[in-house]
């Protein structure tokens, strides 16, 4: 009885992490985003890019214009993702400003205007995605919050009052959605080489000096990269970690657990 051989699959050939999946990324367009849209798309993952300038995203993905602010304009990109992509499994809520200032630096009219793109636009994109999330077998959401979620920096009053609700919206919705087999998940990135901070060092007096500062502030003596950043993303979007639940994940180069001595 004869048999036609098989061919052994190579490692190029093998099916890869995150095939078939379908993933949304808010901000994608520059910075972390767009490092996490080419790390999601490396995995073999399909990928939608929602920024208010679609124009930067990286080759290969879809890229949609949308206003994270605007309730209409989150309804469309996503329902024009699923759409195009044949529905969605993970969503990485990446988009976000950032703000400077004590307490009295700000006043309410730019408070609003952060929060609601910040912390406001998580629920807007989650709750546009969830009936989308809610067919998939492998949903995910993954939230960006900040190192400035988790400890006290200078001049921050305003962004790190967003980050640490995007932090505690993490863990009350992994509460609600585990039960549907829907993970959410955070990342929480140390001061990350992107293209905000790179124009507050140019704002600065002495750019090199501040630079050094904030390098200095970080255990591991720099910034973190958007492809560190990236990587985590990944991390708790992959069907590979199904008992990643609630995680928030730091890529601080040791800000929060580590102490250093001079």
């Amino acid at each position: 009885m004869s048999h036609t051989p098989t061919t052994p699959t190579t490692a190029s050939e093998a099916p890869r992490e995150l095939s078939g999946l379908r993933a949304l990324v808010t901000g994608g367009a520059s910075g972390i985003g767009a490092a996490t849209a080419i790390a999601l798309q490396s995995r073999g993952a399909q990928v939608a890019v929602l920024d208010l300038h679609p124009e930067g995203a990286p080759e290969g993905t879809l890229a949609l214009r949308c206003d994270v602010a605007d309730s209409a304009s989150v309804n469309e990109a996503i329902n024009s993702a699923a759409a195009q992509l044949g529905g969605v499994d993970i969503v990485i809520n990446n988009a976000g400003i950032g703000a400077q200032g004590d307490v009295t630096g700000n006043d309410d009219s730019e408070w609003a205007r952060v929060l609601d793109v910040n912390v406001t636009s998580v629920a807007r994109v989650v709750r546009s995605a969830l009936p989308h999330l809610r067919r998939s077998e492998n949903a995910a959401i993954v939230n960006t919050a900040s190192i400035a979620s988790a400890v006290g920096l200078p001049q921050r009053v305003l962004y790190s009052a967003t980050k640490g609700a995007v932090q505690s919206m993490t863990l009350a919705m992994a509460a609600d959605l585990v039960g549907e087999g829907i993970r959410v998940n955070a990342v929480i990135p140390g001061t990350a080489d992107t293209p905000w901070v790179g124009r507050l060092l140019e704002k600065a007096e002495d750019p090199a000096a501040e630079r050094a500062a904030l390098e200095a502030r970080q255990p591991h003596k720099r910034l973190v990269s958007p492809e560190e950043v990236a990587e985590a993303h990944c991390y708790l979007a992959s069907p590979r970690n199904r008992s990643t639940v609630g995680v928030l994940l730091s890529i601080d180069g040791g800000v929060t657990g580590v102490r250093t001595r001079s």
